[in-house]
């Protein structure tokens, strides 16, 4: 299983969807998904990772903006995509109800969020620990689901592997995420480099490999009486 592979099957048949990418990033999924024929809008509050997002994948749509209060109509989009992005809203719930809103009724709204455990969340807790957040995260999706707001069509646990030539190049990508933590990587450089090695797996080749357990749901959102 892979995230692509996940998202992929949600929404067969993809060509032509309408899909929002909520917290896109630099815009590889936009990529891929458009490269399947869906088209995809995505949406990041971060500048830069717009400006990289529209230069990778230029036949898609890109916007500034933030998960809870998404800049566009209710029903504009046949589904939506939140990866590796509901643990950085500072309201979790209320994101994902503004996926709720913007997509169509019946709509599928996949959620893949990292979960706090794994050899990529041990070399990254130095530079950001994520671990309250990331609870946040899965807290404010099981509350979506008990609360009848959401139906969850399937909830998945996988590993996502990824190999780094060295410490620099994983300390590369993860200030990529948020060029915030460039901080926590200077003033912290003793504790990450004893992180990264005492977490990483190192073949004969000397490229060092991390992995990071994924949660995905698939959800629906549950119509509010009238």
């Amino acid at each position: 299983m892979d995230t692509l592979s996940l998202v992929l099957d949600a929404f067969a048949p993809i060509a032509g969807r309408r899909l929002v990418d909520i917290g896109c990033g630099p815009g590889a999924m936009a990529a891929a998904l458009a490269g399947h024929g869906a088209r995809v809008t995505g949406i990041d509050p971060g500048a830069a990772a717009v400006a990289a997002a529209r230069a990778r994948a230029p036949d898609c749509a890109f916007e500034a903006g933030s998960a809870e209060s998404l800049p566009f109509a209710d029903g504009s989009f046949d589904g939506a995509v939140i990866l590796n992005a509901l643990h950085h809203a500072p309201d979790p719930r209320a994101a994902l109800d503004e996926a709720a809103r913007v997509v169509v009724p019946g709509g599928r709204i996949v959620v893949v969020e990292p979960l706090a455990e794994g050899s990529f969340f041990v070399a990254l807790r130095p530079v950001e620990d994520e671990t309250a957040i990331r609870a946040a995260a899965q807290a404010a999706i099981a509350d979506a689901i008990a609360t009848g707001r959401f139906r969850c069509l399937s909830d998945t646990t996988f590993v996502r592997r990824e190999t780094f030539s060295d410490r620099d190049a994983f300390l590369e990508r993860v200030a990529a995420v948020d060029p915030a933590r460039r901080v926590a990587i200077r003033d912290n450089a003793e504790a990450i480099a004893a992180a990264f090695v005492a977490a990483t797996e190192c073949d004969a080749d000397g490229r060092y490999t991390l992995v990071q357990p994924l949660r995905a749901h698939v959800l629906v959102a549950v119509p509010e009486p009238a």
